[in-house]
């Protein structure tokens, strides 16, 4: 999400030597939108992708929109999905999507009609697979009941921690993979940064209700508690801890943190390889837990259409 300006300012030579380099370190797992910048995600990552199509899968997702007023749109309408699955794929510059999604689950529609046209696209060898992003447990097996559902999509995270409270054991029931967003709670668990001032002008976090500055620093207090446990695991990054806390939690969890630079890339990587034993798990979360985080992980127009 971040490759194209959403965590500002763009930059295409460096997000073009990141994605190349992630390919070649066995990265196989690249998930964009068509809400992603409006489209412009999509139409940047698949030129340089193409090359590699065979061998990595792509990920997209449908139905999110913005009104007029700003506010935020789920529409899963059989039209919409439709229409929207073409626009991508000619995007992409690509044939067929290996993972799409429901982008948010949209109220209005039920989901049997939403993943009926879903399941039609998998016929039409257009799509090999069926995703829900941000979805209930209910909404989930209601979905399953007409075709299998291969991925649900949700923020998890120290600071996020919602999927435990169902989710992620529904998944593992119905045999669906859990993919993490945002498992550095977009960057603030990196340690990056700790306040608005550190954040570029153009910075969509701004408008984050958990990176404002009145409740910013009592939040950094879990960055602080990931670097001390980073230190007594040999020198982990609090990034490197974030990622290994959550890829600890179940076998069918993956996690896609967003990745523009090399530098971000590579201790990515190494939070992926670092393996956590269960006492060590136990720690991090009881560390965690003695941190009150502040805020609302999403501003009020994106709370509002999050399916609970």
């Amino acid at each position: 999400m971040g490759l194209v300006g959403w965590y500002g300012t763009r930059d295409d030579a460096q997000s073009t030597a990141t994605l190349l380099e992630a390919v070649e370190a066995g990265i196989n797992h690249f998930d964009t939108a068509a809400s992603y910048q409006i489209g412009e995600n999509e139409k940047f990552i698949g030129p340089i992708l193409a090359p590699y199509r065979d061998r990595i899968v792509i990920a997209s997702k449908c139905g999110l929109a913005r009104g007029p007023d700003g506010s935020a749109i789920a529409d899963n309408k059989p039209a919409t999905i439709r229409s929207s699955l073409d626009a991508s794929l000619a995007r992409l510059g690509t044939d067929y999507i290996d993972l799409f999604y429901l982008h948010r689950i949209d109220q209005t529609v039920p989901i049997e009609e939403s993943v009926g046209t879903l399941a039609d696209l998998v016929r039409a060898g257009k799509i090999r697979h069926i995703g829900l992003s941000e979805c209930s447990i209910a909404t989930l097996r209601r979905a399953a009941a007409v075709h299998p559902v291969a991925a649900v999509q949700s923020e998890y995270s120290l600071w996020s921690r919602d999927p435990e409270l169902g989710m992620l054991q529904a998944c593992a029931e119905l045999g669906t993979t859990f993919v993490a967003y945002s498992p550095l709670g977009r960057g603030f668990l990196a340690g990056n940064f700790s306040r608005l001032a550190d954040l570029p002008a153009n910075d969509n976090r701004r408008n984050q209700p958990r990176f404002q500055d009145a409740v910013a620093e009592r939040n950094a207090a879990l960055v602080q508690v990931l670097r001390e446990l980073g230190q007594e695991l040999g020198g982990a990054t609090p990034a490197q801890v974030a990622i290994a806390w959550v890829l600890a939690q179940a076998p069918h969890i993956v996690t896609i943190p967003g990745m523009k630079t090399l530098p971000h890339l590579r201790e990515n990587l190494a939070g992926g390889t670092l393996r956590l034993d269960a006492a060590q798990v136990a720690r991090i979360t009881a560390r965690a837990e003695q941190v009150t985080i502040a805020g609302e992980r999403h501003p009020p127009a994106m709370m509002q259409i999050v399916d609970r």
